[in-house]
């Protein structure tokens, strides 16, 4: 039988998914096992790296037990970014691996990132970036960074347990901070500084590259063929653009997933505070991209935390999200005059204050939880606009398009609440697990399924409704964001007391 399907693997932030996509960009097959976070402390977010492992096999095996396995031509990998683990000689994790969500190097930041830095990796200096946290572990770990043998990023650490190769493309590792964007090599300085050299480091190839073959245990295992190519895509952020077919100028991406991550492609080499650029899922191109550290986690956070309102709680047929949602629906626009700043994990474009942290303002006894729920969504919306149009400013390119995905855009009241406050339509794509397609892409065209990266995107790409702009909401919403836009400079001197006087 014809080798006519392939394998996206998206690894991200507590899940593992494994689709199974025809040339057609059809999912024909589906696994997912979830894996947790370890809350450390305030700021500190860590991870058990072998679950990434444990759960992307589940996953893969679930699928594939449910179709022909001959018929898989490749496996392509996503992941989440930024996060890391230092493996010991034996492969075994030295400590647990350390998030994107961890904010912990903020001193790091203040003290190393440079504009040089910025001007290598197209990073501004933040906490995000694993550079940073490095070379936290270098002054605070020092024995772990003595006795690491190798630096992984979550799709490095997935090709090893697939191929024995050492090996990630460079927009997977990108996001690392440790590559050089003009040259997409590392930067031997910055692998210096951190205490590592290239021998400590995955190979770079480029997304959509073939970094080896399936084991024939681990084929034997997951009831794949032995000697399937493995192919490396690129973070999850930029798989999601290729899997919105965000491959030409004008054209960006939404994603509402546990953080909230926009791109616009661009085919040069530029940087700025407005956004962090990184390596395209397209071979040599880059997306410059904006991010909120808060997303539908925030929504998360909201219903364990505070619950339901009273007047709906006993309404237990649904989802607690949908309840909250029928209720916010039911608030005015502007939530009472309760605005949300969303920064649950710091605060990402355009400020880059990791001592930044999430507020109510306006609260009074007239606002309940109807209310602040509407805020939370308002207050990302709001956020994604200052955003958009700082991109918008600082390239001089307009974004024409916006194709929206991710586990929040299943939300009908948060999308329209986006496309009032951006006064724009956006585009809500046909396929919601655009990041594991994206992967799916990469395998098609590196396999020969589609005659390359644009192809693919073209054939294995849709759109499946629009959210159009009410012109007075716009109008009522512009208001509401000459509010909200003053909110961070007024309390950017506040959250620096608080981090030095009640960390």
């Amino acid at each position: 039988m014809t080798a006519d399907l392939v394998i996206g693997i998206d690894c991200s932030t507590t899940a593992s998914k494994a689709v199974v996509w025809d040339r057609a960009g059809r999912a024909i097959a589906v696994g997912r096992r979830g894996y947790g976070l370890n809350h450390v402390r305030s700021g500190w977010v860590e991870q058990h790296a072998p679950d990434w492992w444990t759960a992307t096999s589940g996953a893969i095996a679930e699928a594939v037990a449910k179709i022909d396995a001959s018929r898989i031509a490749a496996i392509a990998i996503t992941h989440q970014r930024e996060t890391f683990v230092c493996l010991d000689d034996a492969n075994r994790p030295i400590r647990p691996a350390i998030t994107w969500m961890d904010v912990r190097a903020t001193a790091e930041v203040e003290a190393f990132g440079t504009p040089h830095v910025h001007e290598i990796t197209g990073k501004p200096p933040n906490p995000t970036p694993a550079w940073y946290k490095l070379l936290w572990l270098k002054r605070h770990e020092p024995d772990t960074i003595a006795r690491t043998a190798h630096v992984v990023d979550v799709a490095g650490y997935l090709v090893e347990k697939l191929t024995g190769e050492w090996a990630t493309s460079w927009a997977c590792a990108d996001p690392l901070g440790l590559v050089d964007l003009r040259r997409f090599d590392y930067d031997d300085g910055l692998l210096e500084q951190a205490g590592l050299s290239r021998a400590k480091v995955s190979r770079l190839l480029p997304p959509g590259g073939v970094a080896g073959q399936l084991r024939g245990a681990v084929a034997a295992d997951l009831g794949l063929m032995p000697g399937l190519p493995v192919v490396v895509g690129a973070g999850d952020g930029q798989s999601a653009g290729l899997g919105c077919n965000v491959t030409r100028p004008g054209r960006a991406y939404l994603n509402l997933g546990t953080g909230t991550v926009s791109g616009v492609f661009a085919e040069t080499y530029s940087h700025a505070r407005a956004y962090r650029t990184m390596g395209g899922p397209v071979p040599g191109t880059y997306i410059l991209e904006t991010f909120i550290g808060g997303g539908t986690q925030n929504i998360v956070w909201f219903v364990e935390q505070l619950g339901l309102p009273a007047s709906v709680a006993g309404k237990t047929q649904k989802p607690p999200e949908q309840l909250l949602e029928e209720a916010a629906a039911a608030v005015p626009q502007g939530a009472g005059g309760l605005l949300c700043l969303p920064y649950w994990t710091g605060a990402m474009t355009p400020y880059w204050d990791g001592h930044a942290r999430g507020a109510f303002v306006g609260l009074s006894g007239l606002h309940g939880k109807a209310h602040m729920y509407r805020a939370v969504l308002e207050g990302i919306a709001l956020e994604q606009r200052l955003l958009t149009s700082g991109v918008e400013a600082a390239t001089g390119q307009p974004v024409d398009d916006i194709l929206m995905l991710g586990g929040g855009s299943r939300s009908p009241l948060w999308c329209q609440i986006i496309a009032d406050v951006l006064g724009r339509s956006v585009k809500l794509v046909r396929e919601q697990e655009s990041t594991a397609l994206g992967a799916g892409i990469h395998a098609a065209a590196a396999t020969g399924l589609h005659a390359d990266l644009r192809a693919a995107a073209d054939a294995m790409t849709g759109i499946d409704r629009s959210y159009d702009p009410d012109e007075a909401s716009h109008a009522r919403y512009s208001g509401i964001f000459e509010a909200y836009r003053s909110i961070y400079p007024g309390l950017k001197s506040t959250f620096q007391l608080i981090a030095e006087k009640a960390p």
